[in-house]
């Protein structure tokens, strides 16, 4: 099969350039990869423009972020490139790890049916990335998508930002209300702005590649402590489309890192993996493992998004997840204040929400990063232990850490939940709301979601007055009862981003519009 092949997308000269026009955008975002351009239409999704500013004019080089969570590709189906990426995307539940040549255990991470989405799918960054340019062209009124605009400049105001920019047809200076900075790592918004990471960078580098090859590997995630193929160091194995193979092996602190891009030296290692099979380097990188973070991801009228406001190891698939969970969480909010329908304070609630996510996802980076490379002869003896005794005791596989793989983070006890008592068989405020198959192809999540609701699951009463759309879940509809069983017969007030905002069963309409200005940021 064909490698994938970048286009290069139609550079434009800009209007403040060609007609001397000087707009004022409400929303500009620095950076189209998968979480600038989900961001951009997310808005869209609520009528909210905006112009999107890129230096290159081609999709991502190397597949990057592949592994995507079931989180995740709800939100990707919201935004309506769900079903592309899972017909393209490996879909894949099963991990399986190895001690040396022994298999230690499996586990399966998404045991239950019902749901729309799997527990994950590996699919290249690049073809997301082209999934999203394509998605953004259904919006043409909304999304200004601008190739070859280079960034150079950012200057915040007290109603606004002010962004210089510069073009193959020269330079030019646009204004927004809000500027989102999705432009990555090496961030131009944020060292415009001074800031720098707080946290850990590690010294532990790692190579990583993709390899062409026809093999027989079943559709699962490998990974390998102390590998014969790869001595006293750890290796992970993915299947991607096209026949290409993520593999990701651990150098240590020592290695020179373009030495280690060699092909001359990549290839000895990738065929003391795979054996005698042919296969063909695709792209090789070698990266050092950082658990960082901004202190704060909104200044002002500037908001940071994924790789831009934080950074984790690869291993857990938490970082290209992270991004597009910002995405998801910002974007309602933005819409709200933006249309005068919600306080400006609100958007405080996204740094107070992603501020926990980020500190969740480097946690379970640093420890799995800790645990894959001991620093000490104590901690390589307590590895050794836990390994042996996990082939046998479910209690060690619990402390086996070859990276927690993304979950949602859970926003119980934050400013816009109305509290509620821990009920069995009742979700908590600030959950995600699990999906469930109701009739024929119906899935809850394709219903819920992009304003605010009530859900009703079961016969639970819904009192007249509370200007809320209401969706009834019950016997008719949920004939399988994976809603019944996953939410109990209750009353749910639902986010725009798919989270609970409060449990409401038993209130009147009054306590209702309670919580739903509590949920818009609105204090009394």
């Amino acid at each position: 099969m064909a490698r994938y092949v970048s286009q290069r997308f139609v550079v434009r000269t800009p209007p403040e350039l060609s007609d001397g026009a000087r707009p004022r955008y409400p929303v500009a975002i620095v950076g189209a990869g998968p979480v600038g351009l989900a961001a951009a239409i997310d808005l869209a999704l609520h009528g909210v423009p905006s112009v999107v500013l890129d230096d290159n004019d081609v999709v991502s080089v190397g597949s990057r972020a592949i592994c995507w969570s079931k989180r995740t590709l709800e939100i990707f189906d919201r935004l309506g490139i769900g079903a592309r990426m899972l017909a393209k995307g490996v879909t894949w539940k099963v991990g399986r790890l190895f001690h040396r040549d022994r298999e230690v255990y499996a586990f399966d991470l998404q045991p239950e049916p019902g749901h729309k989405m799997p527990a994950f799918i590996n699919l290249q960054q690049y073809c997301v990335e082209q999934y999203l340019v394509e998605r953004c062209a259904d919006f043409p009124e909304l999304i200004d998508l601008r190739w070859k605009n280079r960034v150079t400049g950012v200057e915040p105001g007290g109603d606004g930002v002010r962004v210089q920019v510069e073009t193959p047809d020269g330079g030019y200076a646009i204004e927004a209300d809000y500027l989102l900075a999705c432009d990555g790592v090496r961030s131009t918004v944020r060292r415009a702005l001074g800031l720098d990471f707080i946290g850990q960078a590690f010294e532990e580098r790692f190579l990583i590649a993709d390899v062409e090859m026809k093999a027989g590997f079943p559709s699962e995630r490998w990974f390998w402590f102390e590998p014969s193929f790869h001595p006293g160091q750890s290796a992970l194995l993915h299947k991607q489309p096209d026949d290409i193979y993520r593999i990701d092996l651990q150098l240590g602190p020592d290695a020179d890192p373009e030495a280690e891009r060699r092909p001359d030296r990549v290839i000895p290692r990738i065929r003391a993996m795979v054996g005698d099979r042919p296969f063909e380097l695709d792209w090789v990188s070698v990266y050092s493992f950082q658990c960082r973070r901004l202190e704060r991801f909104v200044h002002g009228r500037v908001i940071f998004l994924g790789d831009a406001a934080h950074v984790v190891s690869p291993f857990g698939a938490r970082g290209g997840n992270g991004g597009i969970q910002d995405a998801d969480n910002l974007a309602w909010k933005l819409a709200l204040v933006l249309r005068g329908e919600a306080p400006p304070d609100l958007l405080a609630s996204y740094d107070e929400e992603r501020v926990r996510a980020a500190d969740e996802n480097i946690l379970n980076s640093a420890r799995a990063t800790r645990f894959m490379t001991p620093k000490s002869e104590m901690e390589r003896v307590f590895r050794a232990a836990v390994l042996d005794l996990a082939a046998d005791h479910a209690f060690a596989r619990r402390l086996v850490n070859s990276g927690r793989l993304s979950l949602p983070c859970a926003l119980d006890g934050l400013s816009l939940q109305t509290p509620a008592e821990a009920v069995s068989g009742l979700l908590t405020p600030g959950a995600v709301c699990p999906d469930a198959r109701l009739d024929g192809e119906t899935f809850l999540l394709n219903r819920l979601g992009g304003g605010f609701s009530l859900l009703a699951v079961g016969g639970v009463a819904v009192p007249d007055g509370t200007g809320l759309p209401v969706l009834r879940v019950d016997a008719d509809c949920d004939p399988h009862g994976f809603a019944v069983a996953r939410y109990g017969e209750a009353l749910y007030l639902i986010r725009p981003d798919q989270h609970i905002a409060a449990r409401l069963t038993g209130a009147s309409a009054a306590e209702i519009r309670a919580a739903l200005a509590r949920a818009r940021g609105e204090r009394s």
